[in-house]
C-alpha cells in the first residue's frame, strides 16, 4: 500500500530469489490489476481493516483466474463485538474492531463467487480467533 512496503517485500523476494512474483501500489478494493490474470491471492491479516469486506472478496474473485485460489489469514470473532470494542482506535490498531463473525466472513467470500470455502486451520483467542482460509474460483 505504501512504497516502503513495496520496497521491503522486493527485498525479501530477491533474498528468496523468487521470480514469479510482481508488487504494485493499490488499494484491496480497487485493485489495479487485470480481470482473470493471477493465479493466487494471498492475505495476511489485512481484510479486517477493510471498511468494505464484501468489495476486498468480489475483487480478489475478478482479480483471478479460473481455477485459482484464494488463501487468507485473518481475524475473526465468534460473536459481534461490543460496540465499546468497535469504537475503540487502539481495538482497529490491534486489528480487532475491524473483524467480522466467522460465519458473516465465510458468508461475504461465497457471495463473491468463491467455491470450496474452508477454515484450514483456526487459533482461538476467546471471542476472537485467527482463522486461515482458503477458497478456490470456479473453472
Amino acid at each position: 500500500m505504501t512504497p516502503e512496503m513495496i520496497e521491503k517485500a522486493k527485498k525479501n523476494v530477491e533474498k528468496l530469489g523468487v521470480k514469479n512474483v510482481e508488487f504494485r501500489a493499490g488499494d484491496i478494493e480497487d485493485m489495479p490489476i487485470e480481470d482473470e490474470s493471477i493465479d493466487v491471492v494471498i492475505s495476511n491479516c489485512v481484510i479486517n481493516l477493510a471498511p468494505d469486506k464484501n468489495k476486498v472478496f468480489e475483487e480478489a474473485y475478478r482479480v483471478l483466474k479460473p481455477g485459482g485460489r484464494m488463501i487468507i489469514s485473518d481475524i475473526v470473532t465468534e460473536g459481534e463485538l461490543p460496540k465499546k470494542v468497535r469504537d475503540d482506535v487502539e481495538a482497529w490498531a490491534a486489528c480487532v474492531a475491524g473483524a467480522l463473525p466467522e460465519k458473516e466472513y465465510i458468508q461475504s467470500i461465497k457471495r463473491a463467487g468463491f467455491v470450496e470455502v474452508n477454515v484450514v486451520s483456526k487459533a482461538r483467542l476467546g471471542l476472537i480467533s485467527s482463522d486461515k482460509i482458503e477458497a478456490h474460483k470456479p473453472l
